[in-house]
């Protein structure tokens, strides 16, 4: 569906207000009467952007949420030049998780459509893709300043640091303690360093 501009904000709003709502309430007590009521939308206008209903909406607002992972990150993710980046965007990374604890909105949603849908599997491989590049970017500008060694593989590099913070958000998420994603975070960026 090709929206005007107008159309885009007004799906926007209403991708935003059901995310408001079910940060709120959870995926299972919100309804799409709660989102009309929220964003003041018609339910013609609500059916009018998301014509498959809330499985259609909650996708969106998983969208949105995988956008807002990486916001948070910036500017630093998108700045990592050196090792003083590195260590800027690991506080942002540790102080984010840390202040969201057990309640990931993302996390949240994505285990309402499920996780093996082909829409939930596209927003989680897009959202790793986007934060690996971003990685990927930062050690290609250590090697070119001459911080890490030439033969280091970015990508992989970028790979692992992100798989340990995949695990210590995960073991977050489980145990409510932010110590195994404070590890991930220093053992892969002294783990680059020592490269």
């Amino acid at each position: 569906m090709t929206l005007t501009r107008k159309g885009e904000a007004t799906r926007q709003r209403i991708v935003e207000g059901a995310a408001e709502v079910i940060r709120e309430r959870g995926v299972l007590a919100t309804t799409l009467d709660d989102v009309r009521a929220q964003t003041g939308t018609s339910k013609s206008q609500l059916f009018h952007y998301f014509p498959d209903g809330k499985e259609e909406l909650l996708l969106a607002v998983a969208r949105w949420e995988a956008d807002r992972v990486l916001e948070v990150q910036q500017p630093s993710l998108g700045a990592l030049r050196t090792w003083d980046d590195f260590r800027t965007w690991q506080q942002v990374v540790l102080g984010h998780y840390t202040e969201q604890g057990r309640h990931c909105p993302l996390n949240v949603v994505m285990s309402q459509i499920g996780r093996n849908t082909p829409g939930a599997q596209a927003v989680v491989a897009q959202l790793m893709q986007r934060w690996l590049c971003e990685l990927t970017a930062g050690i290609e500008n250590l090697r070119a300043a001459g911080e890490i060694r030439p033969g280091l593989d970015p990508k992989q590099a970028a790979s692992a640091l992100l798989a340990g913070v995949q695990g210590g958000v995960l073991m977050l998420l489980t145990t409510g303690e932010p110590q195994h994603l404070e590890a991930a975070l220093e053992v892969g960026i002294a783990g680059l360093r020592a490269a």
